[in-house]
């Protein structure tokens, strides 16, 4: 992990190689201005006013921007690493405001402050990205070129007036990003996935790939993690359902969680591993770690990319097969989509019961076909109904979860996988959404019904001292 001076170092080297040259500039690396001492000698660079005289044109944050960079010549990079970030939030504050008035910038107090709070941004955080990841009620951020930013609020998808500077600055801030975590991206690698300290999921695609300018898309997760509680306050589905699925998951069923992008997979299997007995041991695979497991007991793998020189991935394939060698009562995949999947179900067959992982499909019945295929990608040809076979003696569950109109999410149906009929894996429908209508307001309208059908695995689940609830499966029970 870098340092606070590594970090504010890069933005010095990044702020030279944009800026102007200029013979006069001084290095920032020592003398004391105040109390801590974060400022070196002043540069003799030409007044922002007098800039702003010369370019009529000059805008808020083209000021920023330079003003950005002659910050960067004033900070003392050995001095600050002795600073909290808090003393280092202040110092910055009075450095700010005093090349502010150094340079007579004509801005009134609404402007001041915002411009100081953006450039604190800039040094100690992910700049115009902050104000937006301060927000609790934002789920993602989708940064479409530096001069749009979109979020999605209270499951609404909604323009904001946040900005970068230009191209160069968002690709400063993807790089401040992915470097954090070990990654890279440039013309060579010009796509990243990365995470956020808080555990939120990021990926960057820059040109020549994006062709409208560097694209960032950030998935953000709940400082707090939510509890299954918290998704039946939310609708998302029913106290019935809840036990049903806690249920599933202390009674050792493999299950899988099927949906689109954004519909709450990876959430659902971060409250479904909350219900792991606290003595088993997991290990979690994931192409960029994000699972926020409540667990004592927990190993987190994660992937790794080639390096510049093509060589030295590793892939979830490579780490599935190593994990069986850690000796784990249950293997976690945050996704399957590639030949992994394999790998997986040998691994859920083969006395890793109570197994979960999550795969991107429109319906259950969909998501049975995508097992098929990916198995197809692994290059591994079985016959349809060996292989079909192989997927019902392993998967016990699929739990289809949507994202509807209004933003909500929902739990859609709770299969059960019963066996094969001729070539055909047949299931049975334990718990079903469905809708019925639409408010004025937008508000999608429908119902959680329970379909009647007990599942085949309601004894193995009493056999785990598991008691459900009389009714549980009662179709004229209201929830």
């Amino acid at each position: 992990m870098a340092t606070l001076k590594d970090q504010v170092a890069r933005w010095s080297l990044s702020a030279k190689r944009v800026a102007t040259p200029s013979k006069s500039t001084t290095p920032a690396v020592e003398t004391q201005a105040h109390s801590h001492g974060i400022e070196a000698p002043a540069s003799q660079a030409p007044p922002l006013a007098a800039q702003a005289e010369a370019d009529p044109g000059l805008d808020f944050y083209a000021t920023k921007k330079k003003l950005h960079q002659k910050l960067l010549t004033r900070i003392d990079l050995n001095s600050i690493e002795s600073l909290s970030p808090e003393q280092l939030r202040n110092e910055l504050g009075i450095l700010l405001s005093r090349l502010i008035e150094e340079d007579a910038l004509p801005l009134n107090e609404q402007e001041r402050a915002r411009l100081v709070a953006d450039l604190k941004n800039e040094i100690m955080g992910l700049g115009p990205l902050e104000p937006l990841l301060a927000d609790p009620n934002i789920s993602e951020i989708m940064v479409n070129g530096y001069r749009t930013v979109y979020v999605e609020k209270n499951g609404c998808i909604q323009l904001t007036e946040i900005r970068f500077n230009d191209d160069a600055h968002l690709i400063k801030i993807i790089d401040k990003i992915v470097s954090r975590v070990g990654r890279r991206i440039d013309e060579s690698c010009p796509m990243a996935d990365a995470r956020l300290p808080d555990g939120s999921r990021v990926n960057a695609i820059i040109p020549p790939l994006a062709l409208d300018g560097p694209v960032l898309t950030i998935r953000r997760f709940s400082v707090v993690p939510l509890k299954m509680d918290d998704l039946v306050k939310k609708n998302t589905l029913t106290t019935s359902m809840a036990e049903l699925l806690s249920a599933l998951v202390k009674g050792k069923c493999n299950i899988i969680i099927s949906g689109g992008t954004g519909t709450g997979k990876t959430t659902l299997l971060n409250i479904l591993s909350g219900f792991i007995p606290s003595n088993e041991r997991v290990v979690t695979i994931e192409d960029t770690a994000e699972l926020q497991f409540q667990h004592d007991h927990v190993i987190h793998l994660e992937t790794r990319p080639q390096n510049i020189e093509g060589k030295g991935e590793i892939t979830m394939r490579a780490l599935v097969k190593n994990a069986l060698r850690m000796r784990p009562d249950r293997i976690v995949l945050g996704d399957v989509r590639s030949s992994e999947v394999i790998d997986m179900l040998q691994a859920m067959n083969t006395g890793h019961d109570g197994s979960l992982t999550t795969i991107h499909a429109n319906s259950s019945r969909d998501a049975l076909g995508r097992l098929e295929n990916l198995v197809g990608m692994a290059g591994i040809s079985l016959p349809t109904k060996a292989l079909r076979q192989l997927i019902t003696s392993t998967i016990n569950f699929i739990i289809q979860v949507s994202r509807l109109n209004d933003g909500t999410r929902k739990i859609t149906s709770i299969q059960e996988i019963t066996g094969m009929k001729g070539e055909i894996i047949t299931t049975q429908e334990i718990f079903s959404y469905t809708r019925t209508g639409t408010k004025p307001d937008g508000t999608v309208e429908g119902m959680f019904r329970a379909t009647g059908v007990r599942p085949k695995v309601h004894e193995k689940i009493l056999t785990y001292g598991i008691q459900l609830s009389d009714g549980i499966f009662d179709p004229d029970a209201n929830d």
